[in-house]
């Protein structure tokens, strides 16, 4: 195999890795739906995930275009099970309270954020133009959420300690983020891909500015939960893909 039908097939894993985040924290945000706290967030919460699925489109059309495996955009999303799934596994985490929400959403904004700001300038035409395409979205959904740490963390005592539990404890799930494997590695190489090992200072500096001004406290480093890119996931993404993928698995091919 030569060196472009290597850089072909690790690329097809990377825009499925990132549809995937983009699809499954945006299923996520769906379940709060006549759920959240006032009508405004709802609306705010679902236009996030109306804005993340779109995304997901993206990179999916174009992976459809380079793998005819894949068959059409909603094959490739409602027909694939969850070891297929390449998604990080902070975006399956549950919802949980509102501030566990706010947590995981903000600190994948950050890593989202600063990774398609580095896909602006990748050597992949199309890789470069749907992040262009997305960048401004998601700087939007940074601030919308970092505005909420803020204000959760620097409120009354019970949202401080809501906020700071929640931190805690998706903590474990941040260290993926990071992660390189030879599918990352070749395609940073190549100038295709955003290099983590170069955002994950910018990240770190940045969420600890803002936990700083909320008077949280950074969460340590301990064990970090891996395998969400290699298609091992929590118990929650099949709990979740069986509700997502029942009626278009009921009904294959439809349209609507």
């Amino acid at each position: 195999m030569n060196q472009i039908d290597k850089n072909h097939d690790a690329l097809n894993t990377y825009l499925l890795r990132m549809a995937d985040n983009d699809l499954v924290l945006g299923q996520r945000l769906c379940e709060w739906c006549a759920n959240a706290p006032v009508l405004e967030e709802e609306t705010a919460l679902m236009n996030t995930s109306l804005d993340l699925f779109g995304q997901a489109r993206n990179w999916l059309n174009y992976a459809v275009e380079r793998d005819a495996e894949l068959q059409d955009c909603d094959a490739a999303t409602m027909l694939r099970d969850e070891r297929h799934y390449l998604n990080l596994l902070i975006c399956e985490q549950p919802n949980g309270n509102f501030a566990d929400t706010i947590a995981r959403h903000y600190l994948f904004d950050v890593w989202h954020r600063l990774t398609l700001e580095a896909l602006c300038n990748s050597a992949d035409e199309t890789v470069a133009a749907i992040a262009a395409k997305s960048i401004l979205e998601v700087r939007y959904h940074e601030q919308r959420h970092r505005n909420w740490v803020l204000r959760l963390g620097d409120g009354t005592a019970e949202s401080h300690a809501k906020i700071q539990t929640a931190m805690d404890d998706i903590w474990t799930f941040v260290g993926e983020m990071f992660t390189q494997d030879a599918v990352d590695l070749q395609l940073v190489a190549a100038g295709i891909a955003a290099d983590q090992a170069v955002i994950e200072s910018q990240w770190r500096d940045t969420v600890a500015a803002t936990l700083a001004e909320a008077t949280l406290t950074l969460p340590a480093d301990g064990y970090h939960q891996l395998g969400g890119k290699q298609g091992e996931h929590t118990e929650s993404l099949g709990l979740m893909l069986a509700e997502m993928q029942s009626l278009y698995r009921a009904h294959p091919g439809a349209v609507w």
